[in-house]
């Protein structure tokens, strides 16, 4: 059995009941044999960027897991599909989205994977979510660079 490494994943969705997929996808996320969510991040209304649609909910989960980076990346994917996510175009509108954005302290480059996530630091979706439950990994420089996008915060309600 291996050791657990800490991960972060984010979560978005614009179609459907967007709020509703992301908060099921946490469960699922935490339903995953080999997979512990340990903290979760608000959710968060954004606008699409470099796409179109509906605004998109957000979130990101701080996890524990044995897996490795790619057996936990064809799990998200799984649970992409299992919600209905269809690729048809990049960046096309989505039922589901989950990026692996950390794994430990790794640093993988495949066709399949990239670790640390290549776009995230350009991205208020990503980096106010994970500052929020991991504020020592996001500098203020980078969410300084993002500040112009739009990321709300949703009622604790919701």
């Amino acid at each position: 059995m291996r050791d657990p490494v800490t991960a972060y994943v984010a979560l978005g969705a614009n179609l459907g009941d967007a709020v509703a997929t992301v908060q099921q996808a946490i469960r699922d996320i935490d339903a995953t044999h080999g997979v512990d969510v340990v903290r979760r991040s608000s959710l968060y209304r954004t606008d699409p960027i470099e796409s179109s649609g509906p605004d998109y909910i957000n979130a990101v989960v701080q996890i524990s897991t044995s897996l490795t980076a790619p057996a936990l990346l064809a799990q998200l994917q799984r649970l992409e599909h299992d919600a209905g996510r269809q690729r048809p175009y990049r960046n096309a509108p989505r039922t589901l989205d989950l990026d692996l954005l950390l794994y430990g302290s790794a640093h993988m480059e495949s066709p399949q994977l990239m670790v640390p996530h290549p776009r995230m630091n350009d991205r208020a979706f990503v980096l106010v979510p994970l500052a929020e439950i991991a504020p020592k990994l996001v500098a203020l420089e980078a969410l300084e660079a993002v500040s112009n996008q739009s990321c709300t915060a949703l009622a604790p309600s919701v």
